[in-house]
């Protein structure tokens, strides 16, 4: 074996042995925040738990309320107004 053959095994060697280490700090740094993430989310479930449940939101509508005694326009009229409108159907 020369030395050449020696020295390019050597930097092979040096290369695989830098990706395993590349490699396993990648992973601990994955584990690190899997490991966070599950700690946070305990402590959420704690703290959802803990509090009185929230009653739920009440949805406000944009549509305006209709008044008794109107009624809606014909189909045929409202598919011109919206034609009219410039929408295509």
């Amino acid at each position: 074996m020369t030395t050449e053959d020696r020295n390019r095994a050597d930097a092979r060697f040096k290369k695989t042995n830098q990706a395993r280490t590349g490699q396993t700090d990648r992973d601990v740094a994955a584990k690190a925040v899997l490991d966070n993430m599950a700690k946070l989310k305990a402590l959420r479930l704690a703290r959802e738990a803990a509090e009185p449940p929230r009653p739920a939101a009440v949805k406000k509508t944009r549509a305006k309320p209709k008044k008794s005694g109107e009624k809606s326009p014909a189909l045929a009229d409202w598919l011109a107004s919206q034609q009219n409108g410039g929408r295509r159907t």
